[in-house]
């Protein structure tokens, strides 16, 4: 074969190639989206969706630039989806999805720095039964979020002036305002006020006053109430209002599996944030939920940013950025059901026992679950699934390959899927700008909590529960970790005890010889606190808090009621050691209860009050 017969073989070759990458890859702008047209583009992005599923394809691409989308033809489908909305608050679960991804596999979106604009009330995207996903390098956000934001900007003895946010719509009728949005109107509002000096989040009473307040508009986006004598505003602070009712999600990952979210950017997410239920395998790397900076807004979430229901396998967040929620940042749990009724030896209907819970299937035939005793929180005796039956969107029929136990407790006592849970590693992320916890988890897997900074969360930065009489949500943990970590000033808000880090299982019958978690160890952590205390942990065994440095703060005022570094209560094999302190230490104190001293190993300098032993 000579040189110009090879050279036109490869040729030929290299356009085959080409061909073939092509084919791999659909464009957006093939189907008539245009960037910056501010046109609808639901129908086509949707129809670009629809091909790489026909065909097979392995990407879709966007160009940089502003999509539009409105609630005016896109995507319905009936979701329940866990932690949202009671049958009363939202009579309907259909969702009005932007983006919708069902029954796909290996598929990339490139979204190359693409803003999505939504508008109205809608679930931005959903991955519905889908494997092997990876969204990458989009950014999402709201013409008009539904989250308000008004900043008092003169306070005076009869009336506050108050700068609304440009992105917040409002009118005034017959002297009172109302918020409203493109299609909806905020009713059933909740208020958390930001003080820009502390930087801190904190519930508030303000707009149940300045919405039964007279008011007047002074020029566009500046109005003034007029308030009550004993009304005391701060000049400068921020308040954020939102409606509570949860009827859509940011972004709905359902009973998908290998699914990874890279450079993403979810700038505001309505209702609840980022969903994951019954879910397998969940990267979440370098993903912000925090507003646009040129945005100037605060609120980037109604509710959670990350919130994962009934996962398994392992999920990974690294890297990640979370600021602006009304709740927490990140929320890990599985969902355990009421036992109510014993059908026979082996079958029992199992009932959801929070309202804003159900009607999503909760067990698989095939996976292990665990009997709980829910007045203790103790996982007695496992089986294996059978079968499932929905007798309605509240109970669901579960056979057994075994008896059940006999102890069982009708209409108190729960089972927990043990199969859909997961392995967590939490790691490089900041957290700030919520008024609630910066990460909860529960899970009786392996948990990694590491080289996180959690700034100014208003309850506790790390809280571990597991709870059979409120949410409902999983059983004991085994297996944590909490590891080099910085939390600064954080728990001013409460949540349990005002400790920087909670453990707090819901069981009421508490015995340090039969707790509920297990092997928790905090090591070389920084905990730059204004208050008391640093740890609560009840109803733990090996506990562990080794080579973690204290330092002071005083930018917040501590509590006077708050008087012990530790609180334990019900503990079992706990160990504090190696504290290095910095800065005026209010106390070295350390209170228990429902324990002897004898469980627990520390260090000299600290001082022992119990009761209750």
């Amino acid at each position: 074969m000579n040189k110009k017969t090879l050279l036109y073989i490869l040729a030929i070759l290299l356009v085959q190639i080409s061909k073939a990458q092509s084919s791999d890859t659909i464009f957006i702008t093939d189907f008539g989206v245009k960037p910056y047209s501010y046109e609808n583009s639901v129908t086509q992005i949707q129809a670009a969706i629809e091909a790489c599923k026909q065909k097979g394809a392995k990407v879709l691409s966007f160009e940089k630039g502003r999509y539009d989308i409105w609630p005016e033809s896109a995507m319905r489908k009936e979701y329940y989806i866990s932690n949202t909305s009671t049958e009363s608050e939202c009579p309907s679960k259909i969702k009005t999805v932007g983006l919708l991804f069902e029954n796909i596999q290996n598929l990339k979106v490139e979204g190359n720095g693409a803003l999505l604009m939504f508008h109205g009330k809608m679930t931005t995207i959903a991955l519905d039964h889908c494997q092997d996903i990876k969204l990458e390098e989009l950014h999402v956000d709201f013409e008009r979020p539904a989250g308000s934001e008004l900043r008092y900007i003169a306070v005076n003895k009869n009336y506050v002036d108050v700068a609304v946010h440009r992105d917040t719509n409002y009118e005034i009728v017959d002297g009172k305002i109302n918020l409203y949005g493109e299609g909806w109107r905020s009713n059933k509002n909740h208020c958390i006020e930001y003080n820009q000096e502390t930087e801190s989040f904190y519930y508030s009473q303000d707009w149940d006053i300045l919405s039964n307040s007279p008011v007047q508009e002074i020029s566009p986006n500046l109005i003034r109430f007029t308030i009550p004598a004993d009304f005391h505003p701060k000049k400068g602070n921020t308040l954020t209002i939102r409606d509570v009712v949860r009827d859509q999600v940011g972004m709905f990952i359902h009973q998908s599996k290998n699914v990874t979210l890279n450079g993403m950017q979810m700038h505001y997410m309505h209702g609840l944030g980022i969903i994951s239920q019954y879910s397998e395998n969940i990267t979440m790397n370098q993903v912000k939920c925090m507003p646009r900076s040129e945005s100037g807004r605060l609120l980037a979430a109604s509710a959670d940013m990350m919130h994962f229901s009934g996962c398994k396998g392992k999920i990974l967040i690294d890297g990640c950025y979370f600021s602006g929620a009304q709740d927490d940042g990140i929320n890990i749990h599985g969902t355990n059901l009421k036992v109510v009724e014993k059908i026979n030896s082996n079958t029992l209907n199992l009932r959801f026992s929070h309202g804003q819970s159900y009607g999503f299937q909760a067990y698989f035939p095939g996976d292990t679950v665990a009997f709980i005793k829910s007045a203790t929180m103790q996982r007695g005796s496992t089986a294996c699934v059978r079968s499932v039956k929905p007798i309605s969107n509240y109970i669901w029929q579960v056979e057994f390959d075994q008896k059940t136990p006999e102890w069982l407790e009708l209409n108190h006592d729960c089972v927990e899927n043990l199969t859909c849970t997961p392995s967590v590693v939490i790691r490089n992320n900041y957290f700030t700008r919520t008024s609630t916890r910066g990460t909860l988890v529960t899970t009786p897997r392996k948990v990694v909590i590491e080289n996180n900074i959690y700034y100014k969360t208003g309850m506790s930065a790390i809280l571990i529960e597991g709870d059979a009489e409120g949410w409902f949500e999983s059983g004991p943990v085994c297996d944590v970790q909490i590891r080099s970590n910085t939390f600064i000033d954080c728990a001013y808000n409460g949540g349990p005890g005002n400790a920087v880090i909670g453990i707090n299982p819901s069981n009421s019958v508490i015995n340090a010889n039969n707790p509920v978690h297990k092997n928790i160890r905090i090591e070389n952590n920084t905990f730059k606190i204004f208050d008391y205390p640093v740890l609560y942990a009840k109803s733990t065994e090996g506990l562990s808090f080794i080579n973690n440095t204290i330092e002071r703060t005083t930018q917040l005022k501590p509590s006077t009621s708050n008087k012990n570094l530790f609180y334990f209560n019900g503990c079992n094999n706990v160990k504090i050691q190696n504290i290095i302190y910095k800065g005026d230490i209010l106390n070295k104190n350390i209170q228990l209860k429902n324990m002897k001293r004898k469980q627990l190993k520390y260090s000299s300098e600290l001082t022992i009050h119990s009761k209750n032993n």
